[in-house]
């Protein structure tokens, strides 16, 4: 019975590819926050309040971590890079708080983003986080199986990415919303050639965790516009409202 052979993995190739990856996105989130925040002074720039500048510091921090990471592997110190996993993922946990936080305290000073109601762009952060979190668990539990541990930590960022990508000075964005995902899916689309090039096929957590972030940013706007949802931010958003 004949069977088709597969392609040996070159591993050098293979951590090169994924370190890549880690300077693709910090290049990404450095562009778009350049003006308000990096180039800005960081401690001094002009955010709303503390909460502000500790989520963007944590978030910061979080690409960096990731870029040391995919350093060490190509580095081949695994060692270290399993050390720094634990506080990785301590780290990750930090985020999902700060993030939650950081996007109720936007809707209750009623920031909205691309003409949207802040009711409705409150659906953008809260579903990023939420699928940031499941990615970055199932990391975790598949910490001992380093093909997927690596293309789930990739797409896990890619899930946070959009905050960076909408700020890019890029004019298409405020005409198309949609653009952001489409960025962010080339991305994706990046880390499925590869798996093509190097397994002849779609490895089985770049399949899944892709299709999960594409159908969390499919149905997430028409979500946004029901009752059941403004219903609920409306009331997220009455909680911080002061009496008079």
């Amino acid at each position: 019975m004949a069977t088709t052979a597969l392609r040996p993995i070159d591993r050098r190739v293979e951590r090169l590819f994924f370190a890549g990856m880690a300077l693709l996105i910090l290049a990404s989130v450095f562009v778009g926050f350049a003006r308000t925040y990096y180039l800005a002074g960081v401690f001094g720039a002009p955010l709303p309040n503390k909460l502000i500048h500790v989520h963007g510091a944590v978030f910061s921090l979080w690409i960096v971590l990731l870029i040391a990471q995919t350093s060490l592997v190509a580095a081949g110190r695994v060692d270290l890079h399993r050390r720094l996993g634990l506080l990785g993922f301590g780290l990750a946990s930090l985020m999902v708080i700060l993030g939650a936080a950081a996007a109720t305290d936007g809707l209750r000073r009623g920031v909205g983003f691309l003409g949207m109601t802040a009711t409705t762009f409150y659906v953008i952060p809260v579903t990023d986080i939420l699928t940031f979190a499941v990615l970055v668990f199932a990391a975790f539990r598949a910490r001992f199986q380093p093909a997927v541990h690596k293309r789930l930590i990739i797409i896990a960022t890619l899930a946070i990415l959009g905050a960076a990508i909408a700020r890019w000075p890029l004019a298409l964005f405020h005409r198309s919303p949609v653009m952001m995902d489409v960025f962010c899916y080339m991305f994706l689309l990046l880390l499925v050639a590869y798996d093509l090039w190097s397994l002849r096929r779609i490895h089985r957590a770049t399949l899944w965790a892709g299709a999960l972030l594409i159908g969390v940013h499919t149905l997430r706007m028409p979500f946004a516009g029901t009752a059941l949802w403004q219903g609920f931010a409306g009331w997220v958003q009455s909680l911080g409202a002061h009496p008079h």
